[in-house]
């Protein structure tokens, strides 16, 4: 099946990358999301991602013991570049090239986030991976999957989630919970979907950029949604 868009982000919570323990890098785990990836590029489509840092990390964990926020925030921004080079390298093991840049300078382990340089990396055919969300406390790396996806003119935002989509309060504690296969932005800004933060979806509805919310954990559920299948709730105009 073709794909339907050219240029994805695929925005990563750092959860994603920690399996049924909930913490920490789970290896066979993120191998499996290589691997989606890969079959991805395979298509044809330039992939960029942004990662997220909630499986080291969690700022709000900070504040509640007194820490000052932009530290905190700070060191989530460290962490998401842990989990970005974790992903490069199970990426590289399957034969996928990969870049990862960084909001943040840490020239040892990354390039430093440049737009144009991150636009040519995707046009070589290169997985780029962002870190460090971006590289300002007091915004969350859903905020810096939107920024990056204008930047880079990504075709989508994909979010990828625990749930199959959004719904009208919580699946996991309300069975009865309702999907949407559709919400305006200003739907889900007035529902306060917990799926994305406000900033992330305004910039999103500023600039016309679509956003797909799926579940993530199926073997084939990046590659279905870029294939332009109907899983997980669209957010658009």
């Amino acid at each position: 099946m073709p794909a339907k868009y050219n240029r994805i982000l695929l925005k990563l919570n750092g959860e994603a990358l920690a399996g049924e323990a909930g913490w920490g890098i789970d290896v066979p785990v993120v191998e499996n999301i290589a691997m989606q990836i890969g079959r991805v590029r395979d298509l044809d489509v330039q992939v960029a991602i942004v990662i997220g840092a909630g499986n080291i990390w969690r700022g709000r964990d900070g504040l509640k013991r007194g820490m000052d926020r932009a530290t905190a925030d700070y060191m989530g921004m460290v962490a998401t570049v842990i989990n970005a080079l974790a992903l490069q390298d199970a990426l590289e093991r399957n034969g996928i090239e990969t870049r990862a840049l960084t909001a943040i300078e840490m020239r040892a382990v990354a390039e430093p986030y440049i737009r144009r340089r991150a636009i040519r990396h995707l046009e070589k055919g290169r997985v780029v991976i962002c870190g460090a969300g971006t590289g300002n406390p007091y915004f969350t790396t859903d905020t810096a999957g939107a920024l990056r996806a204008m930047e880079i003119d990504a075709d989508v935002m994909l979010k990828a989630t625990k749930v199959d989509g959004v719904y009208d309060r919580d699946p996991m504690i309300h069975p009865d919970a309702r999907r949407f296969d559709h919400l305006t932005y200003i739907e889900a800004l007035n529902m306060g979907v917990n799926v994305l933060d406000s900033t992330a979806l305004s910039l999103c509805m500023d600039n016309d950029m679509t956003i797909i919310v799926f579940k993530l954990s199926e073997q084939s559920s990046l590659e279905r949604v870029v294939c332009g299948e109907p899983i997980g709730t669209i957010i658009s105009r």
